[in-house]
């Protein structure tokens, strides 16, 4: 096989879907919806994948999965899937638009619009190379819902079987920071493990001249504000990155009343699923003897979330040489770890697979972040994550077989590390 004039097809072919795949993007943009309700947006990739001749089939709730090619054991061929998330936030968009979102208080202010029309498209280009014999390898588009809530779109689709007979998984992430055109990657851990923490204490209530008849609730809560990060600082080990920060607090209306009840919520991130395995207790136990002393009582409910994506050494090599095969030799930079989370990290506990960073700014343009209703994209990304992704796939197929992870951690099959992992 001569793999250079197959990188020019792939190019070719996404070149000639690039209007659509931007006025599809568009359309989805307009429409965001939270996750599990995503049916307007599932049923407009249904329909383009079976124009395409392709047979998508909707997953429980929302979403759907397609495989292109006939069932490998068919053809002794190997599968591998693409992953596109397509749920948006509860977030107000503030980017004054002309396909600005329609839904008062909900964007996708965290690109998934853009990495679902990426994998469309780059199913659409497979399709197509499947009819012209030049796809190697069985390929399965997983266009999955609710990856911004726990518990996950990811963890519900793996019990649904979305991996049966997958060898290997790939996905982009929007990187508002790294230019148009480039692809961040990394090799081992990329994200962090991320918890929701929330901390309820109650007591009789009283008034503020006499707090020493009941539980002050607020200075209970702002012991745990402040003493439980600082604890958590002291007992994991700092080169984890561990992380507890709060979001919202709430107690009380009245300066001269003590509430009864308050409660204070935030995320709790690691960078390793070490550190994530012994915060669970550690969280549990250091909130009962803060605050023992004060005469309150304490509910502690702390949402396992999920571990850290941590991507096979393997398949981060794959996928960086068919980005360089169709963006050119200088298209891959190296990229930080995030403190954020995502549940892509779920399909990892089962077959090995790496997720990049799909570069979205526009030079000299202003910066941008994730979960911000101000977030603007270069829509040039939809076209270029399409070639990357097709030509993955399409590689998948030539290159030895992955290992399939072995070592699990206790909670929920997450891989457990060695050690932080390392970068390219």
């Amino acid at each position: 096989m001569n793999d250079v004039p197959h990188a020019d097809r792939i190019v070719q072919l996404a070149a000639e879907l690039e209007e659509e795949l931007v006025a599809i993007r568009r359309q989805i943009h307009a429409n965001p919806e939270l996750g599990w309700m995503e049916q307007e947006t599932t049923t407009l990739l249904f329909d383009r994948l079976t124009a395409a001749g392709l047979s998508p089939r909707r997953t429980s709730g929302s979403g759907l999965v397609c495989d292109i090619g006939p069932d490998p054991r068919e053809r002794g061929r190997r599968r591998i899937a693409l992953r596109g998330d397509i749920d948006a936030l509860p977030v107000p968009e503030t980017t004054g638009l002309p396909f600005r979102s329609r839904h008062k208080g909900v964007s996708h202010a965290c690109g998934h619009d853009v990495h679902a029309t990426a994998v469309l498209g780059a199913g659409l280009v497979l399709a197509r190379l499947e009819a012209e014999g030049q796809l190697p390898v069985g390929v399965r588009l997983i266009l999955q819902p609710a990856e911004e809530v726990q518990p996950s779109g990811a963890k519900e689709l793996l019990d649904q079987g979305v991996l049966d007979g997958v060898e290997q998984i790939y996905a982009l992430h929007c990187a508002p920071k790294i230019p148009c055109g480039k692809i961040g990657s990394r090799i081992g851990p990329i994200t962090a493990a991320s918890d929701n923490v929330t901390v309820t204490v109650r007591s009789s209530g009283g008034h503020t001249s006499r707090p020493h008849l009941t539980g002050d609730v607020v200075y209970a809560l702002g012991h745990i504000i402040t003493q439980l990060p600082a604890v958590l600082d002291r007992r994991l080990d700092p080169r984890s990155g561990a992380n507890l920060t709060w979001g919202a607090v709430n107690a009380g209306r009245a300066p001269n009343t003590i509430p009864s009840v308050g409660t204070v919520t935030g995320t709790l991130r690691s960078l390793d699923v070490e550190t994530w395995e012994r915060a669970g207790k550690l969280v549990d136990d250091v909130v009962a003897d803060l605050l023992a002393p004060l005469g309150v009582e304490v509910e502690l409910k702390h949402q396992r979330g999920m571990p850290p994506v941590v991507n096979d050494e393997q398949c981060v090599r794959l996928l960086d040489g068919a980005t360089r095969e169709v963006l050119g030799s200088d298209a891959v930079v190296l990229t930080e770890q995030s403190l954020g989370g995502e549940d892509f990290a779920w399909y990892l506990s089962r077959v090995p697979g790496a997720m990049v960073r799909l570069g979205t700014r526009t030079p000299d343009a202003p910066a941008y972040d994730l979960h911000q209703g101000d977030l603007v994209v270069d829509e040039r990304a939809i076209g270029i994550g399409a070639r990357v992704l097709a030509r993955t796939a399409q590689r998948a197929g030539h290159e030895p077989r992955v290992a399939t992870p072995s070592r699990l951690g206790s909670r929920g099959g997450a891989p457990v590390l060695s050690g932080r992992g390392h970068a390219r």
